[in-house]
């Protein structure tokens, strides 16, 4: 049997593997909960996480969405997938100083291939996809937590035994319905954080296979530890945080498999005590083992920061104002705050938000602040925790108190601002893995509990009323998460102070053509964040087609004041000026605009239209003809050309033109109505025909295609068609110029005709 004392081994360690611990506390003796076999446990586990997420799998593209996802060329099948290994996440190049820096060039192959099969960008497959990762993990976690909270032992046949069947399933249960998981479930994007914790997590089971008795009879498999720093790799390919698993398993071998005190460890230290053998720290491998480790993750990550080519990202004080805090007293209260922050939304996960920056939680600036006790909470809590974990005299309350605040904290530390700034304040999807930690601390918490209480069915009940509590605050959060509107309405509510949630209200708003509420949002976003320059833009957007040209102008100004290299609202800014009739300054800004975005095909259309209005053809025509080369699908610069060269007389020119614009945009109908002008004008009748009725077919119901098709009809002598289609054409538009005098024209025509026939 294994001995309980601290310091004690076995005879052999090899053999301690393979007893069943009988003087071991079992953790699930006192605990009033479900037992089934592994088979069916893993069954409801996965049953239950299905029903908290399912009602997501139909939901749109939302947020960041749009940017890593439809936006990013990476998933298209003309780039090369090569280039997957030289973009971050969002398809920019990593040598970009513009680069975000995330590197996760798997979660990004997934989304392609999610791509290719779906033949588009259809959101169910994606979301698909998110849910089956989700209750895939939820299911091995029955493993890892029977592992965590039971130990590691295995049978005389090399099987691995489960010591804890009721905590493991409640812990189990607990991760599979924790609220905090939806925006990585229902979030497209969040499924980084899914297939990093999906190969985090068998890293660390194929860590435990290790130790599995081999033939060759030894203690451990060097084949299995690289295999599971392997994985670990593959983990952080998926996702920066996936590297801390190899930590944790150091933390794991050395707590679990080697049964080391570290607090008799630090006072033999401190005292220079030479029997270190006998705490266990030079047992067999051990050391062997953290240097394979240490040297996996040393290589990895050298090898990350060469792939990543430029240094960290640059992130604005909007996106996390604590880490550009001049007082180290400030950054420092403050990051604990957000620490604070992270274990409220673990134990409480009511309130939640897509995104926390932007004065949704202002800076703690002194100690005077009632928000101080949340900092002091939480370290109590922690302080607590750690000196149980290091000073109690139970071993198995030693090693699962110092594996759940492990797996708690190290997951965290990425994105803890400790080693480099980070582009948020609070996230919900980087709890993903951490809450691993919060499920043991909860159930050995909940294990105590029924311990010292005489009705524990009562104790029971309550597990069960948060569980149900949880999986159904999953599925509502899973609708919110459903559309763009729902997401950004359900913010204003918890985070009525953050700019960004006004700004994507009013964007959402303005995109279903509802400008005036988008307006009240937007001015919202500006009045909480006056150096928000995207709301601005998107504000002054609007009021310049609402003809509130000189506020527009004077918030673009603003904008281009405050980011001189914002290229989009410089743009905007000279289609004002151009509309105030202020040339010179329109076209200075359209340059600007084009000196920051050196391919900027809508930038150099609007030039084309300036220099247009000035009878500056040549010019014209070479800007619209940079937009087609930047963007060959650029329909309204084509069109702007033929038009131009029809006005001005050059006919066969235009007809060039129209010609090389169908053959890239063959389905465009206004390409086809201009260039089938053309061709009538050049007695190309048939051709001109043609092409007129494709357009219609179409789009049937523009009465300027019925009126110029009339006019052909009319030339051409074709009366009775020339007839018809003027009148299509002024039903559809009863004041369309020109065509009410030239159907008169007509009738007169017929008039005369029917005399002389007479």
């Amino acid at each position: 049997q294994i001995c309980n004392q601290h310091n004690a081994e076995g005879p052999n360690l090899e053999q301690a593997f393979h007893r069943m611990a009988q003087t071991e506390p079992n953790l699930d003796h006192d605990v009033s909960w479900f037992l089934l076999p592994s088979y069916w446990s893993k069954m409801v586990v996965a049953f239950i996480s299905f029903l908290c997420f399912a009602n997501s799998y139909d939901g749109d593209f939302v947020f960041d969405d749009s940017e890593a996802i439809i936006n990013n060329k990476d998933l298209r099948a003309e780039t090369p997938l090569g280039d997957l290994w030289h973009h971050d996440f969002w398809g920019s190049k990593l040598s970009s100083n513009t680069s975000h820096k995330s590197y996760r060039p798997l979660t990004v192959l997934t989304f392609r291939i999610n791509y290719l099969f779906a033949g588009g960008f259809y959101p169910v497959g994606f979301h698909v996809i998110n849910i089956i990762l989700h209750c895939t993990i939820s299911v091995l976690m029955v493993d890892v937590f029977s592992i965590l909270l039971g130990g590691l032992q295995f049978s005389n046949k090399g099987r691995r035994l489960n010591l804890a069947p009721k905590t493991s399933l409640l812990a189990a249960l607990l991760f599979a319905v924790h609220p905090v998981h939806t925006e990585c479930v229902a979030g497209i994007v969040g499924r980084a954080d899914l297939l990093c914790a999906l190969f985090f997590l068998l890293s660390f089971l194929g860590y435990c296979k290790a130790f599995r008795e081999s033939k060759e009879g030894h203690n451990f498999s060097i084949f299995w530890v690289l295999v599971s720093v392997t994985l670990g790799a593959v983990a952080m390919l998926c996702k920066e945080q996936g590297i801390t698993i190899l930590g944790l398993n150091a933390v794991f071998d050395a707590l679990v498999i080697n049964k080391l005190n570290v607090l008799e460890l630090i006072q033999k230290l401190l005292h220079k005590d030479k029997s270190l053998e006998n705490v266990g720290l030079l047992r067999k491998g051990l050391l062997f083992r953290i240097t394979l480790l240490m040297s996996g993750g040393a290589s990895i990550l050298y090898i990350r920061w060469r792939i990543m080519g430029t240094g960290p990202p640059a992130f604005t004080e909007v996106d996390n104002p604590a880490s550009f805090a001049d007082s180290l007293f400030v950054r420092a209260i403050n990051y604990n705050y957000y620490y604070s922050l992270n274990a409220w939304l673990l134990l409480c996960p009511w309130w939640l938000c897509f995104d926390w920056s932007m004065g949704c939680i202002p800076l703690i600036k002194s100690v005077s602040d009632w928000r101080i006790i949340a900092l002091a909470a939480l370290w109590f809590c922690l302080i607590g925790l750690i000196c149980q974990a290091l000073c109690s005299e139970d071993s198995h309350k030693r090693r699962i108190l110092t594996l759940g605040l492990g797996f708690l904290i190290i997951p965290f530390l990425p994105a803890s601002n400790l080693f480099f700034r980070v582009g948020f304040v609070v996230a919900e999807r980087v709890i993903y893995l951490p809450s691993i930690g919060y499920c043991i601390l909860f159930t050995y918490g909940f294990s105590l509990l029924c311990k010292q209480a005489k009705k524990k069915k009562i104790l029971a009940v309550a597990v069960l009323g948060i569980l149900l509590i949880n999986v159904m605050r999953c599925a509502l959060r899973s609708s919110q998460w459903r559309s763009e509107e729902q997401l950004f309405r359900s913010a204003l509510s918890v985070c009525p102070l953050n700019a960004k949630v006004h700004y994507n209200v009013g964007k959402n708003l303005a995109d279903k053509g509802n400008q005036s509420a988008a307006i009240k949002y937007y001015r919202e976003a500006v009045r909480l964040n006056p150096k928000y320059v995207h709301a601005m833009n998107n504000l002054g957007n609007i009021l310049k087609e609402r003809n509130e040209l000189q506020e527009a102008e004077e918030l673009l100004s603003l904008a281009v004041q405050i980011q001189p290299d914002f290229a989009a609202a410089w743009m905007n800014l000279g289609i004002v000026q151009n509309s105030l009739r202020r040339f010179e300054e329109a076209e200075q800004s359209y340059w600007t605009a084009i000196k920051h975005r050196k391919k900027y095909p809508d930038c150099y259309y609007n030039l084309g239209r300036l220099y247009a209005d000035l009878n500056r053809h040549i010019d014209a025509l070479n800007a619209w003809r940079n937009a087609t080369v930047l963007k060959p699908e650029h329909s309204l610069a084509w069109n702007n050309m033929i038009i131009l060269l029809d006005n001005t007389g050059n006919l066969a020119q235009a007809e060039a033109v129209g010609r090389e614009a169908l053959e890239l945009i063959p389905n465009d109908h206004s390409l086809m109505f201009s260039l089938a002008n053309v061709l009538g004008k050049s007695q190309k009748y048939k051709e001109s025909e043609a092409l007129f009725l494709k357009a219609i077919k179409a789009n049937p119901n523009a009465a300027s295609y019925h009126g110029n098709l009339a006019v052909l009809y009319h030339r051409w002598g074709n009366l009775d068609l020339a007839k018809k289609h003027y009148e299509v054409s002024l039903k559809l538009d009863p004041m369309a110029p020109g065509t009410k005098e030239n159907y008169n024209l007509l009738r007169r025509k017929l008039e005369q005709l029917q005399k002389k026939g007479g």
